[in-house]
């Protein structure tokens, strides 16, 4: 037995077998063959498997996702059976007498390179489908698993570290906690874990040869164990127990109010980033959405959504959520949550520079597709919208007139819409210091605890170094919070937070005592915090 000490980002206990997450891109080695023939076949039975695999994910996307954001993967399917891309690689096989697994490679090279010197848009955008295919089929012939399908049980995931692009994809319902080299407590992928109430850690020295191998993952330690002595497992499986037992207590709580011992009542909301996890939302009973990340409709997709399969995204979640509020935060792309097709160039500093509000405004055509979508939605629910990124009030104003001239159209169409409240996140120090006049113009603010940190201390929330001075209780924060509520009162507007803060019941008391009137959490978080909620005495 191996024991690993990491830094554990949420708290449980997981048993299972471990898996290497594979990174798309790897090298591939050019190495001579003898038999062209044979090699040649080697290749399409490995092409046939791809195309059969991409055949499955297109049935399950359809059912998830609806066939809009589905058709990448038949699109995938038909790019490997073109004949120029089959053509170059079985000569490649034949004249340099080299492995399948080279001329794929090389023809993904060449023929991404061919398209994205193309002025036409829509070839430019095949030179990440040609790559997507290329490596799909190297992985297949090289026996690696892509990273996207985790196997038939459930694992425990373990990588270097971890984009959202790629969390995004993973099979939910097969994780069982995440273990990284590399990240911060502050990462989305940490944030990923909270949602979904699995244990995660992250500074652990992982191994490739660990892939396949029992272990245990302590998140109340922080430690993991790799081929668990038959005390260890013992004892993991009674905290688990233990856990499902307070579990079934907090279960009591369902159906309760979110109301203090003196009367206070608190609106307790649920974070999610997708339309499946809904259901995670009314398992624990959440009065509404405090936040749906819709940034991650772009990440799932390799082209813009359009705005026919956003808005099914919105309507099935403001159905599902049968008249309970859903505030949905407009496209937060940039920092760490890259997107290929955006075409953004590399900056210095990508926290502070062109992401979120900035890019919609900059370009309103991508802005105004999703607003549509949102009021289209609207007629189907109680949806709210709420802009990130906000630092003055002539973005508010210019986005409230787009807003306008979007409800007109749609007037003029017939379309109905319902009457929507339109909110901001106070996430900057600009932001909180005009929070008074900002007030005046919108229905509410959600405080974006994780970006007010990272901004007010200057510590980038992305830089596991910086862990250690990372204080979301510094009093500067703290100040910057009440602030926006007694300014947020004064001029009508109510005031949540929505940042992983909201989840510390170390200040849940204190929220409610400087006057919040809404907490936006993990959905797992929801019934402890009830529990709390209403044991405080104002």
């Amino acid at each position: 037995m191996e024991v690993y000490q990491g830094k554990s980002i949420f708290k449980g206990i997981a048993i299972g077998k471990l898996f290497f997450y594979q990174k798309g891109e790897q090298s591939v080695k050019r190495e001579k063959i003898q038999d062209t023939a044979t090699e040649i076949q080697r290749y399409e039975a490995a092409r046939q498997e791809a195309i059969d695999q991409l055949n499955v994910l297109y049935e399950k996307a359809v059912k998830e996702v609806g066939e809009v954001n589905a058709a990448v993967f038949e699109v995938h399917a038909m790019m490997l059976e073109d004949d120029d891309y089959v053509d170059s690689i079985v000569n490649i096989i034949e004249t340099q007498r080299v492995n399948a697994e080279f001329a794929v490679a090389t023809t993904g090279d060449n023929f991404a390179a061919m398209f994205a010197e193309m002025d036409d848009d829509y070839f430019k955008a095949r030179a990440v489908d040609v790559k997507d295919i290329s490596e799909r089929l190297v992985n297949v012939l090289s026996g690696r698993n892509d990273g996207g399908d985790l196997g038939a049980e459930p694992v425990i995931v373990v990588a270097d570290d971890l984009a959202p692009s790629e969390t995004v994809q993973m099979d939910k319902e097969k994780l069982l906690a995440f273990v990284t080299r590399y990240g911060s407590s502050n990462s989305h992928t940490a944030i990923l874990a909270r949602t979904m109430n699995i244990p995660a850690l992250i500074g652990v020295e992982i191994q490739e040869d660990w892939n396949e191998k029992l272990a245990v993952v302590d998140g109340y330690e922080g430690k993991l164990y790799i081929d668990p002595e038959e005390e260890v497992l013992t004892k993991m499986r009674k905290k688990q127990r233990e856990d499902l037992e307070a579990r079934e207590l907090l279960e009591q709580l369902r159906g309760k109010e979110d109301v203090t011992l003196d009367g206070k009542k608190i609106r307790l909301y649920a974070n999610i980033g997708s339309v499946k996890d809904v259901a995670g939302v009314l398992a624990n009973d959440a009065a509404g959405i405090g936040l749906f990340r819709s940034e991650f409709l772009y990440l799932e997709a390799d082209d813009y959504p359009d705005e026919e399969a956003q808005f099914q995204a919105y309507k099935t979640v403001a159905e599902n959520m049968a008249g309970k509020k859903v505030i949905v935060r407009t496209l937060d792309i940039g920092a760490d949550k890259q997107v290929d097709y955006f075409h953004m160039e590399k900056e210095e500093n990508p926290a502070m520079g062109y992401r979120a509000i900035r890019i919609c405004l900059d370009r309103p055509e991508i802005f105004k597709t999703q607003l549509r979508a949102l009021l289209r939605a609207s007629a189907y629910g109680n949806i709210a919208i709420m802009y990130p990124m906000i630092i003055s009030v002539d973005e508010v104003r210019k986005i409230k007139a787009i807003v306008e001239e979007i409800k007109r159209e749609l007037d003029a169409k017939g379309i109905c819409y319902g009457d929507v409240e339109q909110g901001i996140m106070i996430e900057t120090p600009a932001a909180v210091m005009i929070s008074d006049l900002l007030a005046q113009e919108v229905d509410f603010f959600s405080i974006g605890t994780n970006d007010l940190t990272q901004y007010t201390l200057a510590i980038d929330r992305q830089n596991m170094k910086l862990d250690n001075i990372y204080d979301a209780h510094h009093p500067a924060v703290l100040r910057m919070i009440q602030t926006t509520i007694d300014n947020g009162h004064q001029h009508g507007c109510w005031v949540g937070i929505c940042g992983e803060l909201g989840a510390d019941m170390t200040l849940t008391e204190t929220f409610l005592k400087m006057g919040i009137d809404e907490l936006s959490v993990s959905p797992s978080f929801v019934l402890p915090i009830r529990k709390l909620i209403r044991q405080i005495r104002l």
